[in-house]
């Protein structure tokens, strides 16, 4: 049985997934510049470039802390979160290593 606490890293992850992606996607078909007018959004002003930075950032700080934790404990499933991290968005990623951490370890 998943406890609430797990149940709410789960329903985070996915929401990081499909809410943001909605928007991605919105973007591209609006734009019609796909994947390279979405990164060239991502940079439009210092606003939403330093909005960029922060999360590349704090994306670099999870997977090194993914690392370092996967070394320690070796629950070696939890490094999917960083291919998610970076291909789907953080707001996926650290919810979903959450959910992978929390799991009762057999």
């Amino acid at each position: 049985m998943i406890s609430p606490l797990r149940m709410a890293y789960l329903a985070l992850a996915v929401w990081g997934a499909v809410h943001p992606m909605y928007w991605f996607v919105t973007h591209m078909q609006e734009t019609g510049t796909g994947l390279r007018g979405l990164v060239d959004a991502w940079y439009v002003s210092a606003a939403t470039t330093g909005l960029t930075w922060d999360l590349t950032i704090a994306a670099a700080a999870l997977t090194l802390w993914i690392f370092a934790e996967t070394a320690v404990r070796k629950n070696w499933s939890t490094l999917i979160a960083i291919p998610a991290t970076f291909f789907i968005g953080l707001s996926c990623g650290l919810p979903l290593y959450l959910f992978l951490r929390t799991r009762p370890i057999t």
